[in-house]
């Protein structure tokens, strides 16, 4: 290590992600997300994981933000790709979730992400916005956009989901 160089650190605490499991059977899963955004249940592990901040959700449509931080980099000094993949999963998958009456579950079938500008800190608060394109009774497609903190698209991503019965 250079003189110039200084080590950083980081530590983070995060819930049993098991309540989750423990939740009531009878709950959509728009009331399951609305939960965790009152602080009634906790925030999932990754999202403490990459310190991701705000998240609302409504009926198809979910908003995430975090601050684009030096721990998020790459050997580039970019925010690793990995990590915006991760945001755009998560405002896909979660706008899904959304829709979902209580016993259907979902997991991402596909992830297909197009990478427009670089992120790094001088981004600010890079805001996801996920939304559902359209959903069958098996299947469901979403979409998710990222913007830095001057509005500008910085990804754009679209998922295929898979619904099925869960309990």
């Amino acid at each position: 290590m250079t003189q110039t160089q200084q080590q950083r650190t980081r530590t983070f605490e995060w819930d049993d992600p098991g309540v989750y499991a423990q939740a009531p059977a009878e709950l959509t899963g728009l009331e399951l997300l609305q939960l965790m955004v009152a602080g009634e249940l906790p925030p999932p592990p990754i999202m403490r994981l990459l310190d991701m901040q705000d998240f609302t959700a409504e009926f198809g449509r979910v908003v995430v933000t975090m601050k684009a931080q030096e721990f998020h980099y790459n050997p580039l000094g970019t925010v690793h790709g990995g990590v915006i993949s991760t945001l755009l999963d998560t405002g896909a998958g979660c706008a899904v979730h959304s829709t979902l009456p209580a016993g259907i579950g979902y997991t991402s079938m596909d992830l297909t992400v197009k990478y427009l500008r670089p992120v790094t800190v001088e981004s600010g608060l890079v805001t996801c916005e996920g939304t559902v394109l359209s959903q069958g009774r098996r299947t469901a497609l979403a979409q998710a956009t990222l913007t830095d903190e001057a509005g500008r698209l910085v990804a754009h991503a679209t998922s295929s989901c898979l619904l099925f019965p869960v309990g």
